[in-house]
């Protein structure tokens, strides 16, 4: 079940990339939102799979997005990015949570 998140935020990425991409003609953001939206993924199914490190994926790939579209969204106050700081906030929360269960048992 803690694959779902993973792959919700996959595909958020996405279409966040390919909204900023659409809306500005911003190849880094349509670069970013594929590149950040396949590490979820891969995450997802890493975690689907029982496989290690699937959690601890995740919370990079959620702390990467914070950290990229944080300072953005707090200089130019616009929706998307905005809407990606605060699901990277969500998710890494989430997954900080997952991988401290994971790693001591709780």
């Amino acid at each position: 079940m803690a694959q779902h998140p993973a792959y919700t935020m996959a595909g958020l990425c996405a279409v966040g990339g390919a909204i900023g991409y659409a809306k500005g003609r911003s190849i880094p953001s349509l670069v970013a939102g594929a590149g950040i939206g396949a590490v979820y993924f891969y995450a997802g199914r890493r975690i689907q799979n029982n496989q290690d490190y699937g959690h601890e994926l995740a919370l990079a790939a959620s702390s990467l997005l914070l950290f990229a579209m944080g300072p953005k969204a707090l200089r130019t106050r616009a929706p998307v990015p905005t809407v990606m700081s605060v699901l990277g906030t969500a998710s890494a929360g989430y997954y900080t949570k997952k991988t401290y269960e994971s790693r001591y048992g709780v």
